[in-house]
């Protein structure tokens, strides 16, 4: 998540409070934050993007995204097109797609040429969408997901709280030897030793994901009812998510977590049902 997603402080679920009133997306804040790493973006194995001014506009109720100097972008693969968008923030955007070879990706980067007054410091610079681009890297790193936010944390600690996790009354796994992983913007989640879960109650999918965080995680389904990807684990994780490594975590959104004997809310996200 972010300063501006989810229950982030510019997010339009903000879990703390400020001392002003912002109404997402009615009403929106906008960082222009710049970026200290190299960022490249490649599409059919040419760099459409290599920057070392690439800055990060983050705005409420959004995940951030990287917008580039003109300079820093292959001008000569991108054709603009018919294309236009209004964002009642930024302004008219315009588009172009990317040609790269007898490869064309359409309406893959835009740009507010003319934009609002209060924004005016965006005008001219390049942002792509993210999944229309093959790779994205931050100096030699590959990049997954979605841009790092500089303001988004991850703490993990090991607990001796009693930690049970039940579905519909059926115990699915019994520690007190999780590790409670705290990430910016989600609910507390539980990391659980392989050991202490009813590994005969789960089987694994074929579904993967890629947090930019924590890295790719793969996912089991729960024998009880039409329960898919209900818990996941990281076998390899990147920096932030090695102390999780090979433990289990189950979505508290469709399961009961029940922690020392007190069975708690289920959080409301994107994965709720």
């Amino acid at each position: 998540m972010s300063l501006t997603a989810s229950t982030g402080p510019l997010g339009p679920k903000p879990a703390g409070r400020l001392n002003v009133e912002l109404d997402p997306p009615t009403g929106s804040v906008i960082l222009w934050d710049p970026v200290p790493q190299r960022i490249r973006a490649f599409v059919g194995g040419e760099a459409v993007v290599d920057s070392e001014r690439a800055v990060l506009l983050h705005e409420s109720g959004h995940l951030p995204v990287y917008y580039f100097p003109e300079d820093d972008v292959r001008m000569d693969l991108l054709e603009p097109t018919t294309k236009s968008t209004h964002c009642p923030h930024k302004g008219e955007a315009s588009y172009w797609s990317v040609r790269v070879g007898d490869r064309v990706v359409e309406n893959a980067a835009w740009s507010y040429r003319d934009p609002l007054e209060p924004v005016s410091f965006i005008a001219g610079w390049i942002g792509f969408y993210w999944d229309r681009v093959d790779e994205w890297f931050a100096e030699e790193e590959q990049l997954h997901g979605h841009p790092r936010d500089p303001y988004h944390r991850i703490d993990v600690y090991p607990t001796t709280r009693h930690v049970r996790v039940l579905l519909d009354g059926e115990l699915l796994a019994d520690t007190r030897r999780a590790k409670a992983l705290f990430e910016t913007g989600l609910p507390t989640r539980y990391y659980i030793p392989k050991v202490d879960v009813r590994l005969d109650l789960l089987e694994p999918t074929d579904t993967v994901t890629h947090c930019p965080y924590k890295g790719s995680a793969s996912y089991w389904s729960v024998r009880l009812g039409d329960q898919k990807d209900l818990a996941w684990t990281y076998a390899d994780p990147q920096h932030d998510g090695e102390p999780i490594r090979d433990l289990l975590c189950f979505f508290q959104e469709r399961v009961d977590l029940e922690l020392d004997g007190v069975v708690g809310a289920r959080p409301q996200t994107q994965w709720s049902k």
